[in-house]
C-alpha cells in the first residue's frame, strides 16, 4: 500500500505546529529541516495506527447504519393476507 501524501500546505502547517510545539513547550528551536524529518517519522511509524483506526471507527459506524437500514427494511414487512 502506498504511503498516504499531505497536500503541501497542510504539510508546511504541521511543520509550523512542530517548531512551534518544540519553542513553546520544550523552549528548542528546531529548523525547518529537522521539523520536516519529524513530521516524515511520525507519519511512518505511528500515522498507520491512527489511519487503521480511522478505518475500523468508520466501518463500527456503517456497520451500525446498515442494522438500522435492515430494521427500517424489516419494520416495512407487511402480513400475508389469510
Amino acid at each position: 500500500m502506498a504511503g498516504i501524501e499531505l497536500d503541501q500546505e497542510i504539510r508546511q502547517s504541521l511543520i509550523e505546529e512542530i517548531k512551534r510545539y518544540f519553542a513553546d513547550e520544550l523552549q528548542q528551536e528546531i529548523g525547518g529541516f529537522d521539523s520536516e524529518f519529524l513530521l516524515d517519522f511520525f507519519a511512518e511509524r505511528v500515522g498507520c495506527h491512527y489511519y487503521n483506526q480511522g478505518l475500523a471507527d468508520a466501518l463500527k459506524a456503517l456497520e451500525g447504519k446498515l442494522e438500522e437500514l435492515g430494521e427500517s427494511v424489516s419494520d416495512l414487512q407487511r402480513e400475508p393476507f389469510r
